[in-house]
């Protein structure tokens, strides 16, 4: 026999998730939306973080008829943060403002397929920027009907 262990199930160990897998790799080398909006496409704005420590994120949203038509960012932190960004955009755009308000890190987490336990941090940053941009864009009066473009 070649292999030892060959036909033998491998055990599932429930601890924590150690090291970044596929799915955050690629968001983290590709990142999804990634840039800014003109200041025309731009609907509402959202600023977070510190860059004092690191982590830092912009995020720019275009609402059309209450849906996140565009969504773009510029982060600045570690594989993490930058992977959950990138994910963060993805479940946000096309959807209704009301839905994407209840965007949760837990949501970012999971569908990237977990991240490490000493990361998950830095998934807070991309939820914290859709709500501060969302805030921005209710707070110029577009809430309730939205840009109609």
């Amino acid at each position: 026999m070649d292999n030892p262990d060959e036909g033998m199930e491998q055990p599932d160990f429930p601890g924590p998730i150690l090291f970044y897998n596929e799915e955050v790799i690629d968001h983290f080398t590709n990142p999804r939306n990634v840039g800014e909006l003109t200041e025309a496409e731009t609907d509402g704005y959202g600023l977070v973080g510190d860059p004092s420590c690191g982590d830092q994120m912009k995020l720019w949203i275009q609402v059309r008829q209450n849906r996140i038509e565009k969504i773009a960012f510029k982060s600045f932190g570690c594989p993490g943060a930058i992977a959950t960004s990138s994910m963060l955009t993805e479940l946000a755009q096309g959807k209704p403002v009301e839905e994407a308000k209840s965007i949760t890190d837990d949501d970012v987490v999971e569908a990237l397929g977990g991240i490490p336990e000493r990361k998950k941090h830095c998934s807070l940053l991309g939820v914290m920027a859709l709500q501060a941009a969302i805030r921005d864009w209710e707070s110029r009066g577009s809430a309730g009907g939205g840009s109609q473009q």
